[in-house]
C-alpha cells in the first residue's frame, strides 16, 4: 500500500526562509533540515552503523550505480533490502546513478532511452533506463529514491545544457509514471537541472512541479562552480520549488554551505566530503575552519580536536594521538576523524534548528 508521503513543516524562521520539518518514511521520521552522510557502497566509509547513529544522523545515502555493479540487486534483495544487508535501521536515500553520467563521461553513451555505461570494475556493458533505475532502488527498498537524470558538467554551452535537460525531463516523467503504477511506499524525488542558466532552471522547476513529485532535489551544483555561483543558484532555484514539499540540494557538505542553504529554505543535503577529508587528515574546527592533523604543531598537543565537542573522538582522544595515528597510517585515524567531522556537521545543523526553536519560546 502506498505511503502517505507526509512532510509537515513544523516551524518557520521569521528572519530567513529556513524551516523545520518532519518527513515521514517507512523506516522512521527524518527531522529536517538534515545532513545525510554518504554510504556509497552500503557503508559510510570507516564507520560502523552504530558510530553513524551516535553522530545523530537520521538518514544516509547509498549509490545505485555502485550497488548495481557490486554486490548487485539479487544479493541485496536476498536480505530484504539495504537496511538488513548493512544493518542500518533508519531511512536510506539512494541516488539514481545520474551523477555517474557526469563523472564517468569517458565511459558512457546517452540516448533518449537511457545511458549505457562501461563498468569501472571490469569494463562490462551496463544499461540504465528510467524504469530500470526505479526497479533497482525498489529492490534496495530505499525510503527515498531518485530518477535517472543527466548532471551536465560545468561549464557547458547552453545548447548542450538545454538538450540534456530535455532528455532528463523525458526520463523523469517516465520514471514518475512508472513509480505511480508501482503504488509503493518509497518516496520519489524529482531532480531539477539546467546548469548555470536561470531560464533553464526555471523551466525545469516548473515542469517537474507540474508532475507533483513527493519531493524535489536541486542537482547539477557542487560540480566545480565558484562558491558565489553555487550560492546564487541555490537562492534562485529554491523558491521555484513547491513550498509544501521537501527541498534537497545534492552534493552539499561544507558547514558554511549548509548554513547558507538552510537560510534559503533547503531541508536536506548530502556529501562525501566529511569522511573523505578525514581520510586525508583534515578535521573541522571552530569557525568552520579545516586543519590537517598531521601538522608538526599537534605532535605534543593534549587538546581534543575541538574544545567542548561531545563527539566520541573529542571526548576520548588528543590531537597528538590522532596525529600519531595518521602519520603511522593506522586505519583508526580515518574512523576517529570521520566521527568528528560528521558530528560537527550534525551539530552545525542542530544549532540552526535550536535558534529557530528559540524564537518561539
Amino acid at each position: 500500500m502506498r505511503h502517505p508521503y507526509k512532510f509537515k513543516i513544523t516551524k518557520k524562521d521569521p528572519h530567513s526562509k529556513a524551516r523545520l520539518g518532519e518527513l515521514h518514511t517507512p523506516h522512521g521520521v527524518i527531522h529536517t533540515p538534515i545532513f545525510m552522510p554518504v554510504g556509497t557502497q552500503a557503508t559510510v566509509k570507516g564507520m560502523t552503523p552504530g558510530q553513524v547513529t551516535d553522530t545523530k544522523a537520521e538518514v544516509i545515502l547509498a549509490n545505485t550505480y555502485h550497488l548495481a555493479l557490486r554486490p548487485g540487486p539479487k544479493v541485496i534483495e536476498e536480505f530484504g533490502g539495504l537496511h538488513n544487508f548493512m544493518n542500518w535501521k533508519k531511512p536510506i536515500l539512494t541516488d539514481s546513478g545520474g551523477f555517474q553520467v557526469f563523472s564517468l563521461s569517458g565511459m558512457r553513451k546517452i540516448t533518449e532511452e537511457g545511458v549505457t555505461f562501461r563498468s569501472h570494475i571490469d569494463g562490462s556493458k551496463i544499461e540504465f533506463t528510467p524504469k530500470k533505475v526505479i526497479d533497482l532502488q525498489l529492490s534496495f527498498n530505499s525510503d527515498i529514491i531518485m530518477p535517472l537524470d543527466i548532471c551536465t558538467e560545468f561549464p557547458s554551452p547552453k545548447k548542450k545544457v538545454a538538450r540534456e535537460l530535455n532528455i532528463t525531463h523525458t526520463w523523469e516523467k517516465e520514471a514518475f509514471l512508472y513509480w505511480q503504477e508501482k503504488n509503493v511506499a518509497n518516496w520519489l524525488f524529482a531532480i531539477v537541472q539546467g546548469g548555470m542558466h536561470k531560464d533553464l532552471r526555471q523551466e525545469s522547476a516548473e515542469y517537474l512541479s507540474s508532475l507533483d513529485f513527493p519531493g524535489y532535489a536541486i542537482g547539477g551544483l557542487s560540480v566545480g562552480e565558484p562558491m558565489e555561483v553555487l550560492e546564487e543558484y541555490i537562492a534562485y532555484t529554491a523558491p521555484l520549488l513547491p513550498e509544501n514539499k521537501p527541498k534537497y540540494v545534492m552534493g552539499l557538505g561544507l558547514p558554511e554551505n549548509l548554513e547558507f542553504a538552510i537560510r534559503e529554505g533547503i531541508d536536506m543535503f548530502d556529501c562525501v566530503l566529511p569522511t573523505r577529508i578525514a581520510r586525508h587528515g583534515q578535521v573541522f574546527m571552530a569557525g568552520h575552519t579545516r586543519v590537517n592533523i598531521k601538522k608538526e604543531c599537534f605532535k605534543y598537543d593534549k587538546s581534543p580536536i575541538q574544545d567542548g565537542c561531545l563527539c566520541y573522538t573529542c571526548q576520548n582522544f588528543s590531537r597528538a594521538y590522532l596525529r600519531h595515528l595518521f602519520v603511522a597510517k593506522e586505519m583508526l585515524a580515518g574512523t576517529l576523524m570521520s566521527i568528528h567531522n560528521i558530528h560537527y556537521l550534525m551539530e552545525t545543523v542542530n544549532g540552526i534548528k535550536k535558534k529557530i526553536l528559540d524564537t518561539y519560546r
